[in-house]
């Protein structure tokens, strides 16, 4: 029987720190209507001085374990462009902090891109018999690359850090992984950038400008990428996998603009209701806005098993890529993550929590 990789648990973390688009409003010329009404995006997640991307990343593993039941994994994947340091990577670090021992761990990086790179990955070392449970990552930091007075950019990203569990299984089982598609394109590299801090700049002797250390991005020529290459990869692995684009239950696309998020829906003739968003209260936390809004959306029970799921994402590189599953049974439920030997980072939060919590009124989290 084909040996493939089968989702069996997710988690999710983000900061307490809630920064609106009133606040943003406060130290540049923006308003909220004119957030909302560009990105849909209402407030954000943030880290505090001294928290990294790894520390959102092993609140969220810790979460995902107990999702799938387990206090082991035989291989972790961090997918991030906002690492904890340029050299090691983070997924060690990560891999540590979640006291799996000595096993290999690494970091992908493909940006908003980079959940699906990593869950090929994961997949790939199932496949391969190199593990058998594999943790992967999205985790992002990303308000520590944005220059805070740019109105272009600080409005669109938030913090936080999603994860799934894959263990090895068979393609007939609910919570399969039957897809994959990927793709770049080194010459748009220009499109989305950090010109400082790389080998590039550092070959050159020169010392960087304050502001060539932030993030750029030439937005309205990523919107028209972002949403022909979504488009086109996920009817490639929709193709792949035999599914018609009426069969597909829901789309969870990265959560980068809500238009971007519209387009792509009404581009592959899907309704926007059944397009996961969840950008309104977290913006943009690249490589782990996938995997935030499934567990999100698991945890307010907005899947059925056997619900068909299917991916996408476009990212800097450029990078694009989508992915088709069904969705498995979580019988033990999305985590509270209330167990002594996986307890919570400090200061933050499950996704699905919050959400639970915005439903019934206000809670103590």
């Amino acid at each position: 029987m084909t040996r493939v990789a089968v989702l069996a648990g997710t988690g999710s973390a983000v900061p307490a720190r809630v920064v609106t688009n009133e606040q943003l409003a406060g130290r540049m010329d923006t308003s909220d209507d004119w957030i909302r009404s560009r990105t849909g995006i209402a407030e954000r997640r943030m880290v505090e001085p001294g928290t990294a991307t790894s520390d959102l990343a092993v609140a969220a593993g810790r979460r995902a374990l107990r999702s799938a039941g387990l206090h082991r994994v035989g291989a972790v994947v961090v997918a991030t462009a906002t690492p904890d340091y340029q050299c090691p990577a983070t997924g060690p670090i990560v891999a540590a902090g979640l006291g799996l021992g000595e096993i290999p761990a690494f970091d992908v990086g493909a940006v908003c891109s980079g959940f699906l790179y990593a869950l090929a990955t994961g997949s790939g070392l199932i496949a391969s018999g190199v593990a058998e449970q594999v943790l992967v990552v999205g985790a992002e930091a990303f308000t520590t690359i944005i220059d805070p007075t740019d109105r272009n950019t600080a409005p669109l990203f938030g913090d936080g850090a999603g994860a799934v569990v894959l263990r090895a299984g068979d393609p007939e089982e609910p919570g399969a992984l039957l897809g994959l598609n990927l793709g770049s394109d080194g010459l748009l590299a220009d499109l989305i950038m950090v010109p400082a801090g790389g080998s590039r700049q550092r070959s050159h002797g020169n010392v960087a400008a304050p502001e060539d250390h932030y993030f750029t991005m030439r937005g309205r020529e990523v919107f028209k990428h972002a949403v022909r290459r979504m488009e086109e990869s996920s009817r490639t692995v929709l193709e792949q996998v035999g599914w018609q684009l009426a069969e597909v239950d829901w789309l969870v696309a990265h959560q980068a603009n809500i238009r971007i998020l519209h387009a792509v829906a009404d581009q592959l003739r899907l309704p926007r209701e059944r397009a996961v968003a969840n950008l309104d209260r977290y913006g943009n936390t690249s490589a782990a806005s996938i995997p935030l809004a499934l567990d999100e959306a698991a945890g307010r029970g907005l899947f059925t098993p056997g619900d068909r799921i299917l991916l996408t994402a476009f990212g800097a590189g450029a990078t694009w890529g989508a992915a088709a599953l069904t969705w498995p049974d979580l019988s033990n439920g999305p985590d509270l993550g209330n167990g002594p030997a996986l307890s919570n980072g400090p200061g933050l939060s499950s996704a699905w929590e919050l959400a639970a919590a915005a439903m019934v009124g206000p809670a103590q989290l």
